[in-house]
């Protein structure tokens, strides 16, 4: 039986809301937008076609909008004119050492993901994204490298617009406020980053 708290959130954690949150507080402010996509997430920034940067998240998965936000807080303004921030990604199959690297990527962003997940009042399961590789994966331990990534963010502060997007989520999820109230309040977070 699922408790009236978690019906609530449940009805809240829509595609719409988590849309209508982050280009409410980016889409002016950087000209990014969230975009429910296909089968696989892109970054892909402004071109002649389109005006604004483009977050696109897998397959209309809430999890995958906020690990794909996660690295986009995280890259810098070159980065950020780059398609998937000029990364490398290896799909599923990934040999030892190219697991490693990939972990070793995905431990800041995992763990701004848990953080926006906590501040949604959703549970965040470590991805290491990895099913028919030949590499011998440790969740526990990767799953406890992205814990103390968190806490490190926690105790020394998240990168600004992370922090702004964090105060948004907590103000909509945890205290009920309406999507103008925390997209304001996320904005107004990111404008006291930049004093």
């Amino acid at each position: 039986m699922v408790s009236a708290a978690c019906a609530t959130h449940q009805q809240r954690w829509t595609l719409d809301d988590i849309i209508a949150l982050f280009d409410g507080v980016f889409a002016s402010t950087f000209q990014t937008r969230l975009i429910r996509g296909g089968d696989e997430p892109l970054y892909a920034p402004a071109d002649a076609g389109t005006p604004y940067h483009r977050i696109i998240f897998a397959r209309g998965f809430y999890a995958s909008a906020l690990h794909e936000i996660s690295h986009w807080c995280i890259a810098g303004a070159e980065r950020r004119m780059c398609e998937d921030y000029g990364y490398w990604y290896l799909p599923d199959g990934r040999n030892e050492q190219q697991q490693r690297a990939f972990e070793q990527a995905e431990v800041a962003p995992q763990a701004l993901e848990s953080l926006f997940a906590e501040a949604c009042g959703r549970e965040f399961n470590v991805s290491v994204d990895n099913l028919d590789g030949d590499a011998e994966v440790d969740r526990h331990a990767f799953a406890e490298k992205v814990r103390e990534r968190a806490q490190r963010y926690l105790e020394a502060g998240l990168p600004a617009r992370a922090a702004a997007f964090r105060a948004t989520l907590h103000r909509y999820y945890q205290h009920a406020a309406t999507l103008d109230e925390a997209c304001q309040a996320g904005r107004e977070a990111l404008a006291a980053s930049a004093q």
